[in-house]
């Protein structure tokens, strides 16, 4: 008796190669590294208002959007940054968090800010020039993509000593900006895992420019 063979059912796409199907990005590494990586942010990190940016530079002059906008693929070109806004800060300069602590600032009590990433993978070339034309980026887009500021006055669950503190400390953190005393620029690297028997597991590093004051435990 010959037994019957039975086909095996067909597997699903994940949600994840549906949406690089869906950008035009499954024959573009590049791009479809830039969508994994902002797909890990928003479904695993649960960052919001996330957007693609294109640098623009002389040589390419592009602008910035969502998932649908252009993306530079080529490895010597400029590359592409992930904004959005993480649900808790990534990072504060040692002595920021000092100037938080005098005045009895929670990082709950602060507004959400922007922070950008860049995409990478395993393995991938990368120069000093390429990370220098991130950070000669920075304040163009961080300008364009700055949150509005909410006037602590018109809060009703902030009380006006706490009020008064908060605005002291967004305006020690606008002097601050200009004399770099908390930090200089900073992104995030996204590191994907897409190798020979690559997981797809996405790590981030902090790298900020310039020298960066130690911390004291």
């Amino acid at each position: 008796m010959v037994p019957q063979q039975t086909e095996s059912p067909s597997l699903e796409l994940s949600a994840l190669t549906k949406l690089i199907d869906s950008s035009s990005a499954s024959g573009r590494p590049l791009a479809a590294t830039t969508i994994q990586i902002l797909h890990n942010l928003q479904h695993q990190h649960l960052w919001t208002s996330l957007q693609i940016h294109d640098i623009s530079t002389p040589s390419n002059a592009t602008g910035m959007g969502n998932i649908e906008g252009s993306i530079s693929t080529a490895f010597d070109t400029p590359p592409t940054l992930i904004s959005g806004i993480p649900p808790h800060r990534v990072y504060t300069h040692p002595d920021e968090q000092l100037f938080m602590l005098e005045k009895g600032i929670q990082e709950d009590d602060l507004q959400p800010e922007r922070l950008f990433v860049i995409p990478t993978a395993q393995g991938q070339p990368w120069s000093l020039r390429r990370m220098a034309a991130v950070f000669d980026a920075l304040p163009s887009l961080e300008s364009s993509q700055r949150e509005p500021v909410i006037s602590t006055e018109a809060t009703d669950t902030v009380d006006s000593e706490k009020a008064k503190k908060l605005d002291e400390y967004y305006e020690r953190k606008g002097h601050a900006r200009v004399t770099k005393e908390w930090g200089t620029k900073r992104v995030l690297l996204a590191m994907v895992n897409k190798g020979m028997g690559g997981e797809g597991t996405v790590v981030y590093y902090i790298v900020q420019e310039g020298e960066v004051k130690p911390r004291q435990n």
